[in-house]
């Protein structure tokens, strides 16, 4: 795979220490990796930060993909030009620098699964048994794609490599060219008598049932990453990853704010005055929940240990914050309008004549 420069894919300069380079890709690899960062791009990005990772983190690699750009066959497709391996075994083969890349079949596909849960199951965890389709390995040939009874043949125009590689001169020396064989399209084998069944491809499509663990605390957007999961690769090659994408149906009252949750409770002029107990709606079921005498529009009451569980942190959960929202009445009854008149002469609290209309229209009723 070819990333550009790997201290610029790690943010480092290339005098970086050891420590700082294993710094940087934690914090990368936390913020890219495809199971917490929805973005599209974010499985490609975590594979180049593993990529410059591994070479940077060996000394012997980082020193020849200092000196060169390269670490030879280790940086994949579309490399100018490799290391010293590389250099010798252009002019003497495989079989004497004993470093030769032998061809591979290419990986399968990743796939993308969309499941969607309710706000219970995000919150406490669940397991979903999904059903997609997918292209398996052939069990008439074995995956390999070859009739029964015969077998692939080393490719002749690349001798089972996968590549063709040409030496050129360049006022820097001589360059090595790699391109992917297009004989075998870098399988390094061929197929002369192809499976009927899948027709040389050593696949076919099948529908697959899997069960898939909801971690407790899981999120709208997040992605859990199933290894060989995906597609199989084409004549034997390896099986891509499934992800699968969470997507989670809202609450009706309840509202998520990362490993917290937040509840909305209306109570009456009298129950704020005098105290009430609630019932409050949680993902374990109702909770009872105490309104204390002379509470105040906005008053917040937390139950501890009632929100979300944190994903990365086993046996510990956010809170549920219940804010305390006080009704005032848009209508008053006659007595409820006295009993309120009487309240405020009591306490001494000027109150205006507004309620003259409905009193007038009381007397008219």
């Amino acid at each position: 795979m070819a990333i550009g420069d790997y201290y610029e894919v790690l943010g480092v300069a290339r005098a970086a220490s050891d420590a700082e380079i294993k710094k940087a890709y934690r914090k990368l690899a936390q913020q890219w990796h495809p199971d917490v960062n929805a973005e599209a791009e974010a499985a490609i990005r975590f594979k180049a930060i593993n990529e410059a990772y591994q070479v940077l983190s060996d000394p012997e690699r980082r020193q020849r993909y200092d000196l060169f750009g390269t670490v030879g066959a280790e940086a994949g497709p579309g490399a100018a030009y490799g290391g010293f391996a590389d250099i010798f075994d252009a002019f003497f083969g495989a079989a004497a620098a004993g470093t030769g890349r032998r061809g591979r079949p290419a990986a399968g596909s990743d796939l993308r699964y969309d499941l969607r849960i309710t706000f219970e199951e995000a919150i406490l965890g669940t397991v979903k048994e999904v059903e997609f389709p997918v292209l398996a390995p052939c069990e008439t040939c074995g995956g390999n794609g070859a009739q029964p009874g015969t077998q692939p043949i080393t490719c002749p125009q690349c001798n089972g490599r996968g590549e063709i590689r040409g030496v050129r001169q360049t006022m820097l020396g001589q360059m090595i060219n790699v391109t992917t064989c297009p004989r075998c399209k870098g399988d390094g084998r061929i197929v002369e008598t192809p499976c009927e069944t899948c027709r040389g491809e050593g696949r076919v499509e099948r529908k697959r049932t899997l069960q898939v663990t909801i971690p407790p605390g899981i999120d709208e957007g997040h992605q859990i990453r199933l290894s060989n999961e995906g597609e199989a690769g084409p004549r034997g090659g390896p099986a891509g990853s499934l992800y699968v994408a969470v997507h989670v149906t809202p609450h009706p009252s309840l509202k998520r704010e990362g490993t917290e949750l937040f509840y909305e409770a209306s109570v009456g002029l009298a129950q704020a005055a005098l105290g009430t107990t609630i019932s409050v709606p949680t993902v374990d079921g109702e909770e009872p929940v105490e309104v204390k005498s002379g509470t105040q529009p906005g008053t917040e009451i937390r139950l501890r240990g009632k929100g979300v569980p944190h994903l990365r942190r086993p046996g510990q959960r956010g809170d549920l914050h219940v804010i305390v929202d006080v009704a005032v009445p848009h209508r008053l009854t006659k007595t409820q309008r006295e009993a309120l008149e009487a309240y405020a002469k009591a306490s001494g609290e000027p109150v205006s004549d507004a309620g003259l209309l409905d009193r007038v229209r009381d007397k008219l009723a």
